[in-house]
């Protein structure tokens, strides 16, 4: 369904959602693999992007490889090396507060950051697995003390097999910081545009030719619509007809699954 005068022909860079977009759980949804290679047969470039920042590169490369996907860590692009870009664009070799997993700790010693709680130059929240009261509280003392309070993504809960689901995410820590501080961060993830920045950044792409391919409208297609691009939303993870249509947000396209816009791109 098309919603916007778009064309799909002119689209030649692929930021794409992975979890509910290409697979679902330990699935590879159907006609992902042929939507994948199609974009690669016809000259496309895409990017695997996630607001998880738990977890490096290397485990969504494996987690797509298993799936049969080869997959490169060049495809993937998370809410934490794109936040470590952002601060590294604004200021290299940068001193690091970070709440994060070991995998987010490695992704920003790689960037050139030295990592302590010694005169920062930045607080920065990822999906903090390893959280403790300490952290937390060494967080809070800077941030008041005006430190520049950076996070990841704003995701509240992160989907799970655990129990009910869900566990709490980035967004629901940044909740508590805030009743704590009364301060609020800049977020680098989707919905906001300072990911596709980087990704723009990175494949040397124009707007104009970039689409964001997802599940969720609050994340994914709000954030093309902040970066001003083109979003097509599938409906083969979260959202449904009826979630497009009690939305603000309008999509440019919107297909069943990524098998539906491979042969739309194939027609248009």
């Amino acid at each position: 369904m098309q919603l916007n005068p778009v064309c799909l022909q002119k689209l030649k860079y692929f930021a794409l959602d992975m979890d509910g977009t290409i697979y679902l759980g330990q699935k590879l949804l159907p006609g992902a693999a042929q939507f994948l290679n199609y974009l690669t047969e016809s000259d496309r470039k895409y990017v695997f992007l996630t607001n998880n920042s738990s977890k490096n590169k290397q485990n969504y490369v494996k987690k797509l490889q298993s799936l049969g996907i080869n997959a490169n860590i060049d495809q993937i692009l998370t809410s934490g090396e794109a936040t470590a870009l952002y601060i590294k664009k604004n200021k290299p070799n940068a001193r690091i507060f970070l709440l994060g997993t070991p995998d987010l700790e490695e992704e920003f010693i790689l960037h050139g950051f030295t990592l302590t709680n010694s005169k920062p130059d930045f607080v920065v929240l990822g999906f903090d697995q390893t959280l403790t009261y300490a952290k937390l509280t060494e967080a809070c003392h800077l941030i008041r003390e005006g430190v520049p309070f950076i996070a990841t993504h704003p995701d509240i809960n992160c989907p799970t097999d655990e129990r009910s689901g869900y566990i709490p995410d980035v967004g629901a820590m940044l909740e508590l910081i805030y009743s704590s501080t009364g301060k609020r961060a800049k977020i680098i993830g989707k919905p906001y545009q300072e990911i596709i920045d980087v990704l723009i950044e990175r494949l040397d792409c124009k707007r104009e030719e970039t689409a964001m391919v997802g599940d969720r409208l609050y994340t994914d297609m709000k954030m093309a619509e902040n970066a001003n691009i083109c979003g097509i939303l599938v409906l083969s993870g979260e959202s449904t007809q009826t979630d497009v249509t009690n939305s603000e947000i309008h999509p440019h396209y919107i297909f069943e699954s990524v098998r539906e816009l491979a042969a739309a791109l194939q027609q248009d």
